[in-house]
């Protein structure tokens, strides 16, 4: 273990230095309430005369969508993405888009929508190869169709990101992960969200806030700008979030939220994720588990996992909420720990997954592992058994 230990650290310090020249970039942003009808005109700038619109159903019947899709010549739809986004749904999207004439991409939804379109749109770049084989970092390599995302939920970030997370055949979840699969545009319109219940807006909250931490504590490839923005994340969560639960047509919390959702994704797409996310998407692969609930229960519990190794940068973040201001590192990174669970459980969030078969513990510690190491910065390298201690944790 100690060499392998040794071996993912040299990979991040390597990779984290060869990042510094990646020509990242963020989506042109465009926020406000109402802004969604400005997409006709921004794909007409861009050329685009037929764009393919990712959306549900009932999405794409609200006033606010059909008062837009009004002032597009031409547009196909598609609406049968499903929670944790499967292969044969990306292959369906490619499909479709290819029969139908399309030239551009519209995702419109949660995180399920907008990685099933990114997914496709990888596939549309790399015609030759399976989704599978794009799997991982840096594989795709060719410009996408040009793409607008438009969350309907402040959590994923997938507006932001390089990354599009799909499930196989075997229930395995995993990320393609490439720099052109940052969409061109994000459009951050709070109005889109006032519907979502309260228990979603929770979770895809908490989602965003894991983003934000993760990014935040992870090594080697962080930089200035991306621990001010998880920093903004994390104050703008705390203070917004329960707002956003008790009255979902307050459209400032909305806003704040979509803001700091945007934030956490940009960071943690230059800076990475952690454990956290290597477990959760086992939870979502295997069981289906919503990825906003299952990093909102593990999050807490894998930080007191890292123990002291993850300390001075959680000390770091209870100063952003000024939490224990007389303690030391040690007191102050309890501090934030407990106010994730006191969030957690004032938002009714669950402590356990009874889902959680023990038969499969080996089948998810393997994935997680395989996910995190090499490439996750994290501040503690996790081997199988790591995983399946917290794993256990959150079990009933």
């Amino acid at each position: 273990m100690l060499l392998k230990k040794i071996y993912c650290r040299v990979f991040q310090a390597c990779f984290g230095l060869g990042a510094r020249v990646l020509p990242w970039r963020r989506p042109e942003c465009i926020t406000g309430a109402g802004s969604l009808q400005r997409l006709p005109e921004l794909l007409a700038d861009a050329g685009c005369k037929k764009p393919m619109i990712v959306a549900s159903r009932r999405q794409c019947a609200a006033p606010e969508f059909t008062a837009m899709a009004e002032k597009l010549p031409a547009w196909s739809g598609f609406h049968g993405v499903t929670a944790n986004p499967k292969i044969e749904t990306v292959e369906q999207i490619v499909a479709q888009f290819r029969a139908e004439g399309c030239d551009s991409m519209v995702a419109i939804g949660g995180g399920s929508p907008m990685d099933a379109a990114k997914a496709a749109a990888a596939r549309l770049a790399r015609p030759n190869r399976s989704v599978g084989q794009l799997k991982g970092l840096l594989k795709v390599r060719k410009k996408i169709v040009p793409f607008a995302a438009v969350p309907t939920t402040a959590g994923t970030g997938s507006e932001t990101t390089i990354a599009a997370v799909v499930t196989d055949e075997t229930h395995h979840k995993y990320a393609v992960n490439d720099l052109c699969l940052i969409p061109r545009w994000a459009i951050l319109d709070p109005t889109l969200t006032v519907s979502l219940p309260a228990g979603v807006t929770a979770e895809t909250g908490l989602d965003a806030l894991t983003h934000a931490v993760e990014a935040y504590i992870g090594r080697f490839y962080n930089t200035r700008e991306t621990r001010s923005l998880a920093r903004q994340a994390v104050a703008a969560i705390f203070q917004y979030l329960p707002i956003a639960c008790a009255d979902g047509a307050d459209l400032r919390a909305r806003q704040e939220l979509l803001t700091a959702s945007y934030r956490a994704g940009f960071a943690f797409t230059r800076a990475s994720v952690g454990n956290v996310h290597a477990l959760a998407h086992t939870l979502g692969g295997l069981y289906d588990v919503p990825h906003g609930r299952a990093n909102a229960v593990l999050l807490p519990v894998m930080l007191e996992a890292y123990g002291p190794a993850a300390c001075k940068r959680l000390a770091e973040l209870a100063d952003v909420l000024g939490l224990c201001p007389a303690g030391n590192r040690a007191e102050k990174a309890r501090a934030f720990i407990d106010a994730i669970y006191r969030m957690n459980r004032a938002l009714g969030i669950p402590e356990r997954f009874p889902c959680i078969r023990p038969e499969d513990l080996p089948q998810m510690a393997a994935w997680a592992e395989a996910e995190a190491n090499p490439v996750y910065p994290v501040p503690v390298i996790f081997g199988k058994e790591d995983f399946i201690r917290v794993a256990r944790r959150v079990m009933p």
